[in-house]
């Protein structure tokens, strides 16, 4: 989810007042460096929100040109993930023009909600099409395995795929298959991701995003340390990918 680097410096600096206050409340300082904290976090807030009024037609856009993306799966996901993120931002300006006093009839708490259900929505097709592009990944990291195998005259220990630590036909042989079989996807995940450092990076990235929707809806309540914490690290990766633009996966 690519923000301005004002936006993302802002987005940064909230979760760390986010963290700090926890860790303030948490050690006993006075109320008065806790409201300030809060008020710091709050006016961050607001500016952040104000410089994203504009990101919802940028993410409509995006969603046009992730329409003719010629594989079916990724299509869907980065189409539908771009969609929730233009009614995010949408709501989120409904949110800025309440707190600045221009419309302060605003339900704020109903916006917040809806805000952050888009917000969820589009993290989940985000990590829905992580786990597809590892899948592809892994399938064509195993075929290159195999024929390396098969052109160096080797093969799978125990002459086949299913025999080695002991056969369908071996008392106690089915469970140390499975933990191998299990290892071995493991390793061969891990040497995806090592080789892919933009899918790894945004794997974290939206896996740090998804604490604080499931957190601000009640779906998962993690405190606002973890959720300051999560906020902090997301930004920094997303500022990342801005001094290394290598770092962004594409499409």
């Amino acid at each position: 989810m690519p923000f301005p680097s004002s936006d993302l410096e802002k987005w940064a600096a909230q979760y760390a007042c986010s963290l700090l206050g926890h860790a303030l409340q948490r050690h006993g300082a006075s109320p008065e460096l806790q409201k300030q904290i809060r008020q710091l976090e709050g006016h961050l807030s607001l500016g952040r929100k104000l410089l994203r009024l504009g990101n919802s037609a940028d993410a409509l856009e995006s969603a046009k040109r992730a329409v003719h993306l010629s594989d079916v799966v990724l299509r869907f996901c980065i189409t539908v993930s771009h969609l929730n993120r233009a009614l995010y931002f949408a709501c989120d300006n409904v949110l800025w023009a309440g707190k600045s006093g221009l419309a302060p009839r605003v339900d704020q708490e109903k916006w917040a909600q809806r805000s952050f259900r888009y917000y969820l929505f589009s993290l989940i097709m985000n990590l829905s099409r992580d786990a597809y592009e590892i899948r592809l990944l892994m399938e064509q990291e195993s075929s290159a395995c195999s024929r390396r195998l098969k052109g160096s005259g080797g093969g799978v220990p125990g002459g086949s795929e299913t025999g080695g630590l002991g056969g369908p036909g071996t008392p106690g042989g089915g469970l140390p298959q499975l933990a191998l079989k299990l290892r071995l996807q493991v390793l061969l995940l891990a040497r995806v991701l090592r080789g892919h450092p933009p899918l790894l990076l945004d794997v974290v990235r939206n896996a740090c995003d998804l604490f604080i929707p499931l957190d601000k809806l009640g779906l998962w309540r993690c405190g606002p340390g973890i959720v300051g914490l999560c906020g902090l690290l997301s930004s920094i990766l997303s500022i990342l990918t801005l001094i290394y633009p290598w770092l962004r996966l594409k499409p």
